[in-house]
């Protein structure tokens, strides 16, 4: 019975990785889609600093919604081992404990931001009747933090079931309830910022409640966890979560010196760039499913020391890679007039979204090969490796080569030096993982060793 619940451990990779990736990836775009289709909406009326301050709200928020996917990646990955292990007891139990830390962090990450919110949009460059409609955009929904966190460790549990129609439905039933609401509330009620954010707090209501109900109907439920078991639980789930939220959180810090960035060309380029940033997750939402995707597999197969399988997996995943970012750029680029006329894009912002649907595109699948490689550092044990690279990528990987294309190129400059920085980590990421699998295999202890060894030494002084 434990066993089969570890679905991975057989047949093909690709088509693991493959069916994962698309299943998850339409959740994850139903999500973006409605992002986009915000934009879309707040184009409709006709204010450029409207758009410029979703721009800047999707920033912040991106840095929010970037500690989830840190609690995420901590649950799948501790998730799938245990299944892996056989242990269907010690999976249950973690699926529990890392819920009940996610929403206490959550609550706190959130109150942080909330506090800070006028601070932080002022960091990113924005004027005052921009910077007072971000901020209000923002105070309404940076509160429903921990439902979206709720929602997004119990898909990632349910991936590392292998269930991934229900880890689909999820954000698909999220991103259904903020359709329904964006054209009522924006138009019908004339709230404009105001309606979109209400009917994104709705949104993640629904997306916390979808998640929760498959664990305890089709997966054994939750464990109702007693201080024994958050306290033994709390280090490794530190010891992974700590380190994929200091990962994730260097994206949105790189994003912010790029919006930071792109200010300076004006408010026409900044809603260029939000346009960009929306149409990004869309056409590329199978590769933001895949890092999702890789890390069961990878977690379930190094559980039971299948190592060939783990390496199989990643090539799998590097080609699977490759095949969606040729087949989704060559779509960007012949839809490339049609996707501007849709915003009523003009100037600047017009020959910023052409920039993205030709060369850059192309590009992204450096991108992807990091998300590949982060996905196998935090499911073989090397998180802190993975938190590197991505603090590399968006620092020494995105300012440097900011500030040289974007004095040589303008507007245009600032995305192209963003991309190019890509490249080199993208490449860097793939020499490390390569070291890292050709090491012999630890316990699952050992990864983590450092961080047990300090629990228990406190502890036993205690």
């Amino acid at each position: 019975m434990a066993q089969s619940q570890a679905v991975f451990l057989k047949g093909s990779p690709f088509r693991h990785i493959t069916v994962m990736s698309l299943t998850s990836s339409l959740g994850l775009m139903a999500v973006f889609l409605v992002d986009f289709v915000d934009m879309i909406f707040i184009s409709m009326l006709g204010k450029a600093e409207l758009a410029a301050a979703v721009g800047y709200a999707g920033a912040i928020l991106f840095f929010t919604s970037s500690f989830g996917i840190g609690m995420a990646i901590a649950g799948g990955a501790l998730v799938a081992r245990a299944l892996g292990e056989g242990d269907v007891a010690l999976a249950r139990r973690r699926s529990s404990t890392t819920l009940a830390f996610g929403v206490v962090f959550g609550v706190l990450f959130a109150a942080l931001v909330w506090v800070n919110l006028p601070a932080l949009v002022g960091l990113l460059g924005a004027g005052d009747t921009t910077r007072d409609l971000a901020v209000g955009y923002l105070q309404i929904i940076v509160p429903s933090l921990p439902l979206l966190l709720v929602g997004m460790v119990g898909g990632a549990i349910l991936r590392a079931y292998g269930d991934a129609r229900r880890s689909m439905m999820v954000t698909i039933v999220g991103g259904v309830v903020n359709a329904i609401l964006d054209p009522i509330l924006i138009f019908g009620f004339d709230l404009e910022l105001t309606g979109a954010a209400l009917a994104s707090v709705a949104a993640r209501i629904a997306i916390g409640v979808m998640a929760i109900l498959p664990i305890l109907r089709h997966h054994g439920g939750l464990a109702r966890p007693t201080l024994q078991d958050l306290r033994l639980d709390l280090s490794p789930i530190l010891a992974l979560a700590g380190p994929a939220i200091l990962t994730q959180l260097a994206t949105p810090v790189g994003q912010a010196y790029v919006t930071r960035s792109m200010a300076s060309h004006g408010e026409e380029a900044v809603a260029g760039m939000a346009i960009v940033a929306r149409l990004t997750p869309v056409a590329f939402g199978v590769l933001f499913a895949l890092s999702g995707a890789v890390g069961p597999i990878v977690g379930q197969n190094f559980g039971a020391g299948q190592l060939n399988r783990v390496r199989r997996t990643y090539w799998d995943a590097l080609i699977f890679t490759g095949i969606v970012v040729l087949s989704v750029s060559a779509i960007l680029f012949v839809l490339r007039g049609p996707i501007a006329d849709l915003f009523g894009a003009t100037g600047s912002a017009r020959e910023l979204v052409f920039l993205f649907c030709g060369p850059l595109a192309l590009l992204f699948f450096f991108n992807g090969m990091i998300f590949v490689s982060n996905a196998s550092f935090n499911n073989l044990g090397h998180p802190f490796t993975s938190t590197w690279v991505n603090w590399g990528r968006h620092t020494l990987g995105t300012i440097p080569f900011v500030i040289i294309f974007s004095a040589w190129l303008g507007a245009e400059g600032v995305l192209i030096g963003q991309a190019v920085g890509g490249v080199a980590f993208g490449i860097l990421s793939y020499v490390l993982v390569q070291r890292v699998m050709d090491a012999p295999k630890r316990s699952e202890a050992e990864p983590f060793a450092p961080h047990i060894r300090l629990m228990q030494l406190f502890h036993a002084r205690r």
